[in-house]
């Protein structure tokens, strides 16, 4: 076999079901081996989105996802992709083709630095250099990707040595990567650490991140949460790691978050920050978190801790490895008298968003009040994209999420992330309800990809929040800048009702609260793909 075939036979020993990507001459042998294979392809109709894609479903299904594209362009094309899933710890490996392996470096046609270009925001890199290195570098490449701190994992694979011969495959069946060993296991004093303060504490916090999504670790937060009655707050990225009714449950923290939420990490005297990086958005002033509390933060990656805050306890392993063991411990304090305060701050947070969002004035689509009854009415376990921008904001506030997932571009804020996302989303769990929300601006920057679901008959449901601006920038503008708008208007935009005909989808189109729960139902009944234009005030602000 020759380099290329070993690549498709190390595909199939991991598993992979599907490869998402665009072909190129540099790439041709790689895509003519998988004709001989079970693995499924799916052509993308720009690079950028077969990460996205690949995002969606490596979040949804648990697996890597797996991504392959051209040299030169195609590569260029895909970093942001990339730079996306590194910012929210998403296991990929992105193969890019290469030029010939004896021209690298002498700028021939479609030659492309790949590597170097994503040095910054990929886990590793390869350069294949030897036919039969194949076998090793794509099994450390998935290991990588999808153990410790998951993310991005490149292999720039040049088209000679995808034709060069190997003389005998053999994929390993295990590894000893004496640079790469990420702690699993947490430090037992540490977690008796833990332990101690939790007896101690009067106002005890979990804060939870995306990486208890990532760890498989959801059922175990939930459930030992709510054996000892601690209250929940979460990132926006760990969003659905607890369902939004949850009574336990006090909402989103940082600048976009519920006051509920920011109030019990300022009044807690304990906070326990489980996957989370404590970055700006969530944490604007870490200071806040560590005057007069106790701090820890448990988190797979050595480097993120510390980073912004300083803990009392530093707790590094896999989360759901280290709240398996704090399971098994004795924690007899009450906390109930505070989840009980906690959950009438909330209370109030509700009565304010109600009155705020909520009511139309004059009939008009108020955003909060849509986000909130269309997931209201999706199924329970049903999977809610939200894009970037204004859209996402409301989502966050809005959206009351159930037994199902809440998947967003939090650490990137690419917009156009949602449309390859929750195709993603339904390739990895066709039976479940998967609807992407995205205001006009992000639509019409990924919209290409609704010939992909088509194609691949991928039944999408897409919600365009249209209020024919760039909400957010306008909204920075409107306060920063007092009305001086520059450059935010989206004039020009497509008929959405012609794009839905032209992609063969259903249209909906909602301009007055009071049609709300019929467009909504009609929307979210069909069985095929649906477009939907939810008309919305420029002048509205998250």
């Amino acid at each position: 076999m020759n380099a290329a075939d070993a690549a498709i036979k190390c595909l199939e020993k991991e598993q992979v079901e599907y490869v998402f990507g665009y072909p190129g001459v540099a790439i041709c042998p790689f895509f003519d081996s998988i004709l001989d294979s079970e693995i499924r392809t799916v052509l993308v109709r720009q690079e950028q989105n077969a990460a996205h894609i690949a995002s969606g479903y490596a979040r949804i299904s648990g697996k890597t996802g797996v991504v392959a594209v051209t040299s030169g362009p195609g590569a260029e094309n895909l970093i942001t992709g990339i730079a996306t899933a590194f910012a929210d710890s998403i296991p990929l490996v992105c193969i890019t083709g290469q030029v010939d392996s004896r021209l690298m470096g002498s700028d021939v046609f479609q030659e492309a630095d790949i590597s170097g270009a994503v040095e910054s925001f990929v886990k590793y890199s390869y350069i294949v250099r030897k036919a039969q290195d194949v076998p090793r570098i794509f099994k450390e490449a998935f290991h990588i990707a999808s153990t410790g701190r998951k993310g991005p994992v490149l292999i720039d694979f040049p088209i000679d040595i995808q034709n060069d011969t190997v003389s005998r495959f053999s994929y390993p069946e295990t590894l000893n990567m004496r640079t790469y060993k990420p702690t699993v296991k947490g430090n037992t004093a540490q977690v008796r650490k833990v332990v101690k303060e939790l007896q101690k504490a009067k106002r005890p916090v979990l804060c939870v991140g995306g990486g208890v999504h990532l760890s498989g670790a959801v059922q175990l937060i939930r459930s030992f949460a709510h054996e000892h009655g601690i209250p929940v707050v979460c990132t926006m990225m760990g969003l659905s790691v607890m369902p939004t009714d949850d009574p336990l449950f006090i909402g989103m923290v940082g600048n976009n978050g519920q006051d509920a939420s920011n109030q019990a990490m300022n009044l807690a005297d304990l906070v326990i920050v489980v996957g989370a990086r404590v970055a700006d958005r969530s944490i604007n002033r870490p200071n806040l978190i560590t005057e007069n509390k106790t701090l820890v933060h448990i988190d797979v990656d050595p480097a993120e801790i510390g980073k912004n805050a300083g803990p009392n306890i530093p707790l590094v392993g896999d989360i759901q490895s280290i709240f398996e063991d704090l399971s098994a411990e004795e924690i007899t304090a009450d906390f109930s008298e505070w989840a009980l305060e906690l959950k009438e701050l909330s209370r109030k947070d509700e009565e304010k968003l109600e009155a705020e969002g909520m009511n139309s004035a004059g009939g008009e689509v108020r955003p909060l009040a849509f986000v909130r009854r269309l997931s209201e009415a999706m199924e329970g376990d049903g999977i809610y994209v939200a894009d970037v921008g204004q859209n996402q904001l409301w989502s966050c506030r809005g959206a009351m999420i159930k037994d199902g997932r809440f998947l967003t571009s939090g650490g990137m804020g690419t917009m156009g992330y949602s449309i390859g996302a929750a195709i993603g989303a339904k390739l990895a769990a066709p039976g479940r309800q998967t609807v992407a929300v995205c205001g006009d601006g992000g639509f019409q920057m990924t919209f290409m990809e609704l010939a992909t679901a088509r194609q691949y008959g991928v039944p999408v449901k897409i919600a365009v929040l249209k209020n024919n601006v760039l909400g957010l920038v306008r909204q920075y503008q409107h306060f920063t800048y007092r009305d001086r708008f520059s450059v935010i208007s989206l004039d020009g935009s497509p008929d959405l009702s012609k794009i839905a005909e032209a992609y063969g989808m259903s249209f909906v189109r909602l301009e007055r609260e009071d049609r709300m729960e019929e467009a909504i139902k009609r929307f979210l009944d069909s069985d095929g793909s649906v477009l939907m234009e939810c008309v919305i005030s420029p002048d509205e602000t998250a």
